[in-house]
């Protein structure tokens, strides 16, 4: 799986929505190889958007579209200033996976090992269905060799706040040490109003 990462400060909120809008009803359908896509703005109007593409050259192929060259000009003009682009095809996934079920997302951007993070990984896929059946699943993607761009699809906002408070059992509790030290330089991103395609 190929995923690009794209980011920016939002000059216009609403107008991006309906250019992602836009794309999903316009453009996707003749996006070759196009696997889904998560994104949204925070309340710090920063946009993230995680595109999923079967393969870098699919990705390339529908970026060299012309109608998706017109609908990016257009929709350039909704941020305030430079837009990121992070390409990746070092990806993991989490549980089920990415889930349009989701009525909240959290995205994190962090740093880690990557043996590490897949051990816990593994303990906590054992115990997410009792310990945190708020969590429906997600994918992590590698963007160098230690730090990651993490999406976290929730049932709701409320069902995961209340999920962090959970105490962990007793097999994952030797591990929370670890996972606190990591989380410790982790930026949140939180997408109240996700955007799912």
């Amino acid at each position: 799986m190929f995923v690009q990462i794209i980011e920016g400060r939002v000059a216009d909120r609403e107008a991006l929505t309906r250019q992602v809008e836009r794309w999903s009803k316009e453009i996707r359908p003749g996006a070759k190889g196009f696997l889904g896509s998560t994104g949204g703005v925070t309340d710090d109007d920063r946009a993230i958007v995680l595109v999923r593409f079967e393969s870098a050259d699919a990705a390339r192929a529908n970026s060299d579209r012309p109608e998706q060259s017109q609908w990016w000009a257009e929709t350039e003009k909704c941020y305030d200033g430079p837009v990121s682009f992070t390409d990746s095809e070092e990806t993991e996934t989490l549980s089920s996976g990415g889930s349009n079920d989701a009525g909240f997302v959290q995205v994190m951007k962090g740093r880690g090992d990557r043996a590490r993070l897949r051990e816990m990984d593994e303990l906590f896929e054992k115990h997410a269905p009792s310990f945190r059946p708020d969590v429906l699943g997600g994918f992590r993607v590698w963007t160098a060799p230690d730090t990651y761009v993490e999406a976290i699809y929730f049932t709701s906002e409320a069902a995961a706040r209340e999920g962090e408070k959970s105490e962990p059992p007793p097999e994952l509790a030797a591990d929370m040490d670890d996972f606190q030290a990591m989380m410790a330089n982790v930026e949140f991103l939180d997408l109240r109003q996700p955007w799912l395609h």
